[in-house]
Parts: C-alpha cells; sequence; structure tokens
C-alpha cells in the first residue's frame, strides 16, 4: 500500500488528489505515526525526517510539482517494477502522445506539434531506459520529432491501422489512442528521418501561412522548405518573408531616388 506522510500541505493535497484520480488504495499518516504493517511505498516532501524506515518499504521523496512522476513510480513498485517506459507518438499538427509502463498507460495527451518535443523529453527524464515510437505517417511533422529528439532512442513505426473507429462521444481521442497502439508496435531504430516535401505538401504549408499572414500573403517556395524541415515555424517563417519585403521596398525606393536624381542632374546640365 502507498503512504502519504508530510508536512507539506501542498505537497499532500497534490499527492491524495493524483492518486485518487488513478484509483489506488492509499492512506495518510502524520510523520511521527508508526506506519501500516502492509506499507510498500512511502511518499514524503524533501525536507520531511524520515528515520527507520523498513528496507521492505520504498521511500519517495517528492515535491508538489512532480508529484504525477512519483505517483507512477510508486505504481510501479507496488506492480513489481522492471517495466519499460515507452512513449508512443501519432505525429501531425496536434500529435497524440501516450505513455506507457509495461503494458499500462500511465498517461495520455494532445499538444501542438511545436510542444511535442519538450512535452516527450519531459516524459523521457525520469524514466530508466525510456524509447519513443513515432508513427511513420503524416511524414514532415513525423520528421521533425525523430529529428529533434537526439537525446532520446527512437523507433519508427509503421503506424496502418493503429487509429481506432471512435463511437458516440469518443471524439478527439483518435490520436491519443492511436499512439497508444504505436506504443506497442515494434519499429525500426532511427537516428533521423530526412523528408523531400513533394509540391502538394509544400502547397499546403504556402496556403496555412496565407491563412495565418494579416496581409493575405503567403511564404515562397524556399521559406516553406524551411519549415517542411522544421527549421522555422510559420510564423516565424511569416516574420522573415515580411522582413525581406521590407528590405526590397526600401532597395527600391533607393533605386528610385537614386535615378530621380540623376535625372535632375541631367536637366540642370541641360
Amino acid at each position: 500500500m502507498i503512504v502519504v506522510a508530510t508536512d507539506d500541505f501542498e505537497l499532500y493535497h497534490e499527492a491524495v488528489s493524483a492518486l485518487r484520480e488513478r484509483g489506488v488504495t492509499f492512506t495518510t499518516v502524520r510523520l511521527d505515526d508508526e506506519l501500516p504493517e502492509t506499507t510498500s511505498v512511502l511518499v514524503t516532501a524533501p525536507d520531511d525526517p524520515v528515520t527507520d524506515l523498513s528496507p521492505d518499504v520504498t521511500h519517495i521523496s517528492t515535491t508538489a510539482d512532480d508529484v504525477r512522476k512519483a505517483v507512477e513510480e510508486a505504481l510501479a513498485v507496488l506492480r513489481g517494477g522492471g517495466d519499460r517506459t515507452v512513449i508512443g507518438v501519432d505525429p501531425g499538427t496536434r500529435p497524440g502522445i501516450a505513455v506507457l509502463s509495461g503494458e499500462m498507460v500511465v498517461a495520455a495527451f494532445q499538444v501542438p506539434l511545436s510542444q511535442a518535443v519538450d512535452a516527450i523529453r519531459r516524459e523521457a527524464g525520469d524514466a530508466v531506459d525510456p524509447l519513443v515510437r513515432v508513427g511513420d505517417g503524416a511524414r514532415l511533422q513525423s520528421a521533425q520529432i525523430v529529428n529533434d529528439l537526439e537525446d532520446v532512442p527512437v523507433e519508427l513505426v509503421d503506424e496502418t491501422g493503429t487509429t481506432p473507429y471512435l463511437g458516440t462521444g469518443a471524439r478527439g481521442m483518435g490520436d491519443v489512442l492511436a499512439a497508444v497502439n504505436i506504443a506497442r508496435l515494434e519499429g525500426d531504430r532511427v537516428d533521423s528521418r530526412e523528408i523531400e516535401p513533394t509540391p502538394g505538401e509544400l502547397q499546403v504549408i504556402k496556403d496555412r501561412s496565407r491563412k495565418r499572414s494579416a496581409q493575405n500573403r503567403s511564404i515562397d517556395e524556399s521559406l516553406a522548405r524551411r519549415v517542411a524541415a522544421g527549421e522555422l515555424s510559420i510564423d516565424e517563417a511569416l516574420d522573415e518573408h515580411r522582413n525581406g519585403a521590407r528590405s526590397d521596398d526600401r532597395d527600391g525606393s533607393n533605386e528610385t531616388d537614386s535615378a530621380n536624381g540623376d535625372a535632375t542632374d541631367d536637366d540642370d546640365e541641360n
């Protein structure tokens, strides 16, 4: 059983809430109380004094900010440990991400593409021997994620058939459920994924930039290629496009002024 014993009110509140959300059997005691005989895991704050702890009890010291990972660690102890953390990713403009410990899904969420790599690194950060499995669909977004995960082992997975049929009331869950299925499939280890964007994919990026532009102007092909490669976001590409247009306008203005000046000089000479 998991026992929470802490003088940190914020940690107490967050730990109790997290354990209740997971439907876990637990209890709380005062720090100076004797632990129940069935205690397997003791959760405390870093500053809480802990003495005379039985070797059969796993002590997890955590803060309110990291309580979810502490709960997952506690659950791993109850399950016997040894389960590898596998993070499945269904790529897209809003990737679905699922975190599995063995066969158990311990976390699932969906974030914008720009936040996906940070989210994956955060989930893998405290895990022992983590593995990330990324679906091979949505080629450009998949390549961006794979190429930015240099410090985490990655497998590229054939995601054919991983998106389940969604019944009434399940809208929005497809990408997350696909990520769970991707996490459970073996793939090929990769360090990078090089993709040459098709004309159609580049046009999609241009069309998106036009919709995002206040001037209803799309970026050019060279900027679209940099977006496809993950070097720029669409907003950053639009900024470069606007700055380039302003520079061209200034250069054009100077040339006109110079030409006008030359014409005036000629008139004076005449």
